[in-house]
């Protein structure tokens, strides 16, 4: 199923076996860096997130077994470059299953943790890039008050607007315009006072 401009739906990762399979750093670095600029081998990989020819070669082979990343042609052995097979996903439980609620809980949080170092990594050396990224870059907070219902429909069309608009650049490096960077945009919603009977409550 796409979207009506033609991009592609993100992969939803719901089962545990899947979420504790992703539930590491070198896995996750893995993706985060195939995604970037793949394909690559699993010498090149190394390179890039400071770990071993022989340590990416097992990792990139378990995220082929899960279906996240296939071989891109050409090459033998940890010559063999590797890409994705897409760009993206969405993370969510199996309604129901307490396991899959902890794994997916603790997916997030690395995850997350990783973002923000992201974050604390620009905080300390924002002032080394041109003026123009620094007025560029934003910090916002805001705070509504939504239904469960529009939280949910808030979300939806953040994402839904910003796939429509970018996600392509993902996918094709072609579509990427002179002298574009990787850009990391954060978003978390939650609420932060407890829901009552009849405003947005659970029954």
């Amino acid at each position: 199923m796409s979207l009506d401009d033609g991009v592609p739906e993100l992969r939803r990762i719901t089962d545990t076996q899947t979420l504790r399979a992703l539930s590491h750093p070198v896995r996750i670095a893995i993706i985060e860096i195939l995604s970037l600029g793949g394909p690559l081998t699993a010498t090149e990989v190394g390179e890039q997130i400071g770990e071993s020819p022989t340590t990416c070669s097992f990792h990139l082979r378990q995220l082929a077994k899960y279906g996240f990343v296939e071989e891109a042609g050409g090459g033998k052995g940890r010559a063999r470059p590797w890409r994705m097979t897409s760009i993206g996903m969405s993370l969510g439980t199996t309604d129901g299953d307490v396991e899959s609620e902890i794994a997916h809980n603790a997916l997030s949080q690395l995850i997350r943790e990783r973002t923000l170092g992201r974050y604390r990594t620009w905080l300390e050396t924002k002032t080394s890039y041109p003026k123009a990224w620094q007025d560029s870059a934003n910090e916002s907070e805001y705070v509504f008050y939504l239904t469960a219902e529009e939280l949910h429909q808030l979300n939806e069309d953040v994402s839904t607007m910003l796939l429509a608009r970018f996600r392509e650049r993902m996918d094709d490096p072609s579509r990427r315009p002179a002298g574009s960077v990787p850009v990391e945009m954060l978003v978390i919603a939650y609420p932060i006072g407890a829901p009552s009977q009849g405003n947005g409550g659970a029954e």
